[in-house]
């Protein structure tokens, strides 16, 4: 794979997507519920995703497409090359702020991420990471992260991680909002992962995340020494929705070891 000319490629579909967006702001949204009331999808998010699948089908046909609003293929294995998308992540944000949402996609070939791009749309913003050829935000290379600790890091967590669930301890959340700088929320894992490898934030938990919440940030977090894991300290699962915790290296065995308690 010319990771080089799939760099061009993607940059340019990526910013067509991104005005087809944000010319959707003129006119009327569709918006429907999924899972439940607050996990949303519009025909934006729809529009956008059959965007991308009709042009990868049409110049890369041997490759398949793993995304978030179902359009694509089934995917059960890590074989060949694999599209992971999220044409709008952050939803809930495009509808009610029409800012602080992303497309987020990564390309991976037998299971190893060899391109992510993170493009926050309104701000013309886009994060992309090569593997083994580094990290950039709009073309400027980021740096590999320093050295920090707990106490003078700054966190993005949901705030409903760290209230009372059966999937585990919130008090050691709890403790783990205390003992950090400070905690934010963007509403978007994907701008999460992209304020992560550029040392606007240290760390970043959810409880579920799916594949194409993380694929492309995942590539661009590592060119710059983050670890990615689950919970359980295992790489991030790009097959289902799974718990999921992206730190500078520093900290990152710490936040595991001393506040993620699983029951």
């Amino acid at each position: 794979m010319d990771l080089h000319a799939m760099d061009r490629y993607i940059k340019s579909l990526i910013k067509e997507a991104g005005h087809k967006i944000r010319n959707s702001f003129l006119s009327d949204i569709s918006i429907e519920s999924k899972s439940d009331a607050n996990d949303l999808v519009t025909n934006i998010d729809k529009e956008i995703e059959q965007f991308f699948i009709s042009r990868i089908n049409r110049d890369f046909p041997g490759h398949r497409i793993f995304g978030e609003e179902g359009f694509g293929d089934r995917i059960e294995d890590q074989n060949g090359v694999i599209w992971l998308l999220d044409p709008i992540d952050g939803t809930m944000n495009f509808v009610h702020q029409k800012r602080n949402f992303a497309i987020s996609l990564g390309i991976y070939e037998d299971g190893v991420g060899k391109l992510g791009y993170i493009y926050d749309v309104v701000n013309d913003d886009l994060y992309h990471g090569v593997q083994g050829g580094g990290a950039y935000y709009n073309d400027e290379r980021l740096r590999p992260l320093g050295i920090t600790t707990i106490e003078e890091s700054i966190l993005a967590m949901n705030a409903t991680w760290a209230v009372p669930n059966r999937h585990f301890d919130h008090n050691g959340t709890l403790k783990l909002i205390q003992d950090v700088r400070g905690i934010r929320s963007y509403g978007s894992a994907a701008l999460e992962l992209a304020y992560l490898a550029s040392g606007r934030i240290d760390a970043y938990i959810s409880m579920r995340l799916s594949p194409w919440d993380i694929a492309g940030g995942m590539v661009i977090a590592r060119e710059v020494g983050a670890i990615a894991t689950n919970f359980r300290g295992e790489p991030g699962n790009l097959l289902e929705q799974d718990t999921f915790l992206v730190a500078n290296p520093s900290i990152h065995s710490r936040i595991l070891k001393d506040y993620i308690r699983q029951k």
